[in-house]
């Protein structure tokens, strides 16, 4: 795949979560570049906020490496479809479930799910979030504040807790942190504490379960385009997303999901415990 050009999108806002319908321009997940190698054959797994964005890329690439997934997503049900149209194309099993997990008996039926619809789990790959811009913590509504943690911490954790029973070694946990864990915009403050917690947390798994063969890391994403964007910040700003990275552009999700496939496959066996920064030149620390 070719690096896009460093330019800005135009204007736009939406309501969230947002949807690729209403995208300009729409994001490249890899539907046209990906080709898979094999790397991931017979696997079998989970990816929260599989329907856009980097789940979808996700899901896409894993497909095409071999793998079965469980898409978990709210409820932009025209978009998950179309996921699930490229991971079978790919001749791979796609099973969606809609619903919130930011609802914890909701987000306690995903493994339970996968364990049935795909005969066990090898990847958890933790993606859906939530965020919101804000300059003042008065903006920020107690409702606001729990549902982020709910979504970007506690899900997680449920999800986690419930997957590493039925995990054998060589299996891979993947929770999507982002640059702002140790690099905090005011304006996203619940956000990017929870993303600190994430990178934290996953360390954690690491070395909590690194004697039973199951590896656990982190991926810190810069500005990547995908519907929360337009969805969650203001028209000026969506318009400059991205210009001040060192790579001068916002991240497509097809350029996040390489690193992914690296840290599902056995050519990970020996990464665990890693953040690994996709940040188009920041750097994390």
């Amino acid at each position: 795949m070719s690096s896009p050009r460093p330019e800005s999108q135009p204007e736009q806002q939406q309501s969230p979560p947002g949807t690729l319908g209403e995208m300009d321009p729409k994001p490249d997940h890899g539907e046209e570049s990906y080709r898979g190698s094999g790397k991931l054959t017979g696997k079998r797994a989970v990816i929260t906020g599989g329907d856009s964005g980097i789940g979808r890329a996700v899901a896409i690439a894993f497909a095409r490496e071999g793998a079965d997934v469980l898409i978990s997503y709210l409820s932009e049900h025209e978009d998950a479809q179309e996921t699930a149209r490229y991971v079978e194309e790919a001749g791979r099993r796609c099973v969606l479930v809609p619903g919130d997990l930011s609802d914890r008996a909701h987000a306690k039926t995903i493994i339970p799910r996968a364990v049935e619809e795909l005969g066990g789990i090898d990847v958890l790959v933790n993606n859906a979030a939530f965020q919101m811009s804000h300059q003042t913590l008065d903006e920020i509504s107690d409702e606001e504040w729990d549902h982020t943690v709910a979504l970007n911490l506690t899900a997680m954790f449920v999800l986690c807790k419930d997957a590493i029973p039925h995990m054998q070694p060589g299996a891979s946990i993947i929770n999507s942190s982002s640059v702002n864990s140790d690099m905090p915009r005011p304006n996203l403050a619940p956000y990017a504490m929870t993303k600190a917690g994430i990178a934290n947390f996953t360390a954690s798994l690491a070395q909590m379960y690194g004697d039973k063969g199951i590896r656990a890391n982190s991926v810190a994403p810069g500005p990547v385009w995908t519907p929360l964007i337009p969805a969650t910040m203001d028209a000026e700003k969506v318009a400059s997303f991205g210009s001040e990275v060192p790579l001068g552009r916002a991240a497509q999700p097809a350029e996040l999901a390489p690193v992914y496939v690296l840290l599902a496959s056995d050519e990970a066996s020996y990464v665990s415990g890693a953040r690994v920064a996709v940040t188009g030149g920041n750097p994390i620390l």
